[in-house]
């Protein structure tokens, strides 16, 4: 029986070498291929080695930069050899925003310092340049990563729009933005360190992905909540000018987090602080080599609380004060506010797309706490205790606002009304508006309003929901999406517009309806929902009733 099995195999081995396949042909029918020779890159700084996945070539954790603590950035050095890039990379110290849950699935992860990394996932190199998205994570600028969720996966999104996408870590929190600038000329640019770590990602994407199929030339950066704030930053800073040509803004346009930055005097007291809650005299600060990241944070964390009650400053949102972690407007690296007064005119020819959720943190807590709103929600309340409850949220303007509400959108429950967000919207109408005032690039605006299927509907349009559709992710985030064939046929169109967008800076296209240039005069705005359309000044009315003191 041995002696037959091994004729067989030879028999085998020579039928396959008379047909002139290989190994690796009879395997290029499996989903991943991986091996010798196989996706092999030359950087740079030397030769890497990915994987391909359903065609798709695959790379993670590709160092861009090194850096020492609270230093800026540098250049990785040299390799020998081929290096790996098989596994996502370390992220960067965390601290903690809390808010998981079950419409939030992503990978486990490992903290470290050494996180200067980024993902890259390409079409099959066949000598077409093509259009690059660098994708920057949420979390505020304080936590997060870039695999932080399942959706921020890059596959279907390269092979659907046919483009490069590249996701990148940054440094975060005191970690990048802590202020020692006053303690010496080496710590000069210290609370900028997270964006100078997206800057020099963006370097690296310049140099080296036309080795990936990607065009340097034709760059957009893209980013949700936090990201969409970096977006923000990194149009109105100088040295990264050159380095992108479009901009995605989604549910990232806040005031004190983006939009306008922490201010030197703000920033140098919480560095004042969190020295002296750490024991560290500010002529020895090679001391802050000893502590952890976890400890440097908690001393940090405790200098914002302390800064905002000692100078009353009021949190981004929220009573009473607070402090969040942002760059420093510093007159120097980041020279002005990116969307203070008006628009920087370093991106006046950046085309932008910006735009929120219809209910983003209005409804975010409704799905943190499944086990009560699911039996305790719009859907059960009578007509009586909405209309009790809309009292009870908006006062004497309640009666204004349900008008308002009922013209901007007609179709949906007036229950819904509870929800509609302006934290976001509001900010992003403001930044659209002042975009357009440059009369140059154009600036495209969208609301997401889809509603999750998932436990009946009850958490709707909330923070983030959006991404699974940008990235063409419905079957990675079923568990937020339901995964049905209307949550496809949204994400097919709106990946599209995304994608269409990166590549010619109009996102028009693919059985879209038109969608126009956002100005102050025609108040455009694509509604992304299982109806698309395109309205103008829909919600204007009901946004300027939310928040009367932005002005857009």
């Amino acid at each position: 029986m041995k002696l037959n099995s091994s004729i067989k195999l030879v028999h085998t081995a020579l039928l396959v070498m008379t047909s002139g396949f290989t190994a690796s042909a009879l395997a290029s029918q499996d989903p991943i291929q991986a091996g010798n020779g196989i996706a092999v890159v030359n950087t740079k700084a030397g030769e890497i080695q990915g994987y391909i996945h359903n065609d798709i070539l695959t790379y993670k954790g590709i160092p861009y930069a090194t850096a020492e603590r609270f230093m800026p950035p540098q250049k990785v050095e040299n390799w020998q050899g081929t290096k790996l890039a098989l596994t996502y990379g370390d992220v960067c110290p965390q601290v903690s925003m809390g808010g998981r849950s079950f419409f939030f699935a992503g990978p486990e992860m490992t903290e470290s310092e050494q996180c200067l990394n980024l993902n890259v996932w390409a079409p099959n190199n066949d000598g077409k340049k093509r259009a690059v998205m660098v994708w920057i994570h949420g979390g505020g600028f304080q936590a997060g990563a870039s695999n932080d969720l399942h959706s921020y996966d890059g596959e279907n999104l390269a092979r659907s729009g046919d483009v490069v996408v590249v996701s990148v870590n940054h440094r975060l929190n005191a970690m990048g933005h802590l202020d020692l600038s006053a303690y010496g000329e080496q710590y000069k640019y210290s609370a900028n360190l997270g964006v100078q770590d997206l800057v020099a990602s963006l370097e690296w994407v310049k140099e080296n992905i036309d080795k990936f199929g990607g065009d340097p030339a034709n760059v957009t950066i893209f980013g949700e909540s936090g990201g969409g704030a970096k977006v923000l930053t990194l149009m109105g800073t100088p040295a990264a000018k050159g380095l992108f040509s479009k901009a995605i803004v989604e549910s990232g346009a806040l005031e004190k987090m983006g939009m306008t930055l922490t201010s030197p005097k703000v920033g140098q007291r919480v560095a004042e602080l969190t020295l002296a809650n750490l024991g560290v005299k500010p002529t020895a600060l090679e001391k802050l080599k000893s502590f952890t990241p976890a400890q440097i944070n908690e001393a940090a964390n405790k200098a914002l609380k302390q800064t905002a009650e000692e100078q009353k400053l009021t949190p981004v949102r929220g009573q009473g004060y607070g402090l969040s972690w942002a760059p420093t407007m510093d007159s120097d690296y980041i020279p002005q506010e990116p969307v203070g007064e008006k628009y920087p005119e370093l991106s006046k020819d950046i085309p932008l797309l910006i735009g929120s959720n219809l209910t983003e943190w209005e409804s975010f807590p409704l799905q943190l706490d499944v086990a009560n709103t699911q039996k305790d929600n719009r859907f059960t309340w009578t007509d009586s205790q909405v209309q009790d409850k809309l009292k009870a949220k908006y006062g004497d303007k309640a009666a204004d606002i349900v008008s308002a509400f009922r013209e901007a959108y007609p179709e949906r429950r007036l229950a819904d009304a509870l929800y509609v967000d302006s934290f976001l919207r509001a900010p992003a109408l403001k930044t659209a508006s002042l975009k357009a005032d440059q009369h140059a690039a154009p600036v495209y605006n969208y609301i997401f309003s889809w509603d999750t299927p998932v436990f009946n509907g009850v958490p709707m349009s909330y923070h983030t929901a959006e991404i699974a559709f940008v990235f063409n992710n419905i079957d990675k985030m079923e568990q937020a999406t339901g995964g049905g064939k209307a949550a496809r046929e949204l994400a097919k169109k709106m990946s599209a517009a995304w994608t269409n967008f990166a590549k010619t800076g109009n996102p028009n296209g693919n059985d879209l309806p038109q969608w126009n240039a956002y100005t102050r005069e025609n108040g455009n705005t694509m509604i992304f929902d299982n109806k698309i359309e395109t309205k103008q000044h829909h919600d204007t009315k009901l946004q300027r009733l939310l928040a009367p003191n932005m002005k857009f």
